[in-house]
């Protein structure tokens, strides 16, 4: 009951921010919260995504997760953008996967590539492009020591206020010395609500299904998320709870995300 109170007043106090970042920076605040819910949108942003899980695996442990996800979209000719981002963690935890063990480091790197029209079509956004990841690991159960590549897609529609869509990629690992391989499907779907405040609620789900152990684990979570301007830098801050299901045996009960994301649109 505390933890949901807490929740619940943080967002408060973002709504309240976002009626005076309203004032300030007047509509673009809302444009920018309708660019960050769609992932094939042209701007430069630079999220850290935190991730508080709880009793994780079957020592109930606890897991600190940090994101770095940089997004750089490029423009190649008049009709057509790529949206490069990446995923670099850096993890924390302890009791998981044993009782009194911890391990803190850097996991592998994900690099997403999306070749995506600069236009939608009837408000539909589409984007293809490869997949990467790098064993950047520096632990060996923080990672799987396995260069990977795969397909990626993504479809957005964009309607009003709403952003829905899914990003669907698969990797599979072709080099390095680790005991296991990747043949795993990643699979999100989305839906978020903007206000004209440069606010938004998201609604969406991660699902990863590895086919080799036939694991399948995954979260659905619930965001509130606000844009709020510091001087001229505008930083967009989303706060909300996580609930896993599946069959992983790591998988944690429930957790909490809380997102800074720096933002730096073009002011052309």
């Amino acid at each position: 009951m505390k933890k949901s109170t807490l929740i619940l007043s943080f967002i408060i106090l973002l709504i309240q921010f976002g009626l005076s970042a309203q004032d300030q920076q007047g509509p673009s605040v809302a444009e920018l919260s309708k660019k960050l819910a769609n992932p094939a949108a042209a701007l430069i942003s630079v999220p850290f995504q935190n991730n508080f899980d709880f009793n994780v695996g079957p020592f109930e442990g606890f897991r600190y997760g940090l994101n770095l996800q940089p997004v750089i979209p490029f423009s190649i000719g008049e009709k057509w953008n790529v949206i490069s981002r990446a995923i670099v963690p850096f993890v924390s935890q302890s009791d998981v996967t044993w009782k009194g063990n911890s391990e803190t480091g850097l996991g592998d790197t994900t690099l997403s590539f999306y070749f995506s029209p600069k236009e939608a079509k009837n408000g539909i956004v589409w984007g293809i492009g490869p997949v990467l990841v790098v064993p950047t690991a520096t632990d060996d159960v923080l990672g799987f020591d396995k260069w990977g590549a795969g397909p990626n897609a993504l479809l957005v529609k964009l309607q009003g206020p709403m952003t829905y869509g899914a990003i669907l990629n698969h990797t599979w690992s072709y080099a390095g010395s680790g005991m296991t391989d990747i043949n795993a499907t990643f699979f999100q779907p989305f839906f978020t609500y903007s206000n004209k405040m440069g606010g938004s609620f998201t609604l969406a789900s991660e699902n990863t299904q590895s086919w080799d152990n036939e694991i399948f684990g995954g979260f659905v979570g619930a965001y509130y998320a606000q844009i709020i301007p510091f001087g001229t830098q505008l930083v967009q801050f989303a706060l909300g709870p996580k609930v896993f299901y599946g069959n992983n045996p790591f998988n944690p009960d429930w957790g909490i995300r809380f997102n800074v994301t720096l933002l730096f649109p073009n002011k052309s």
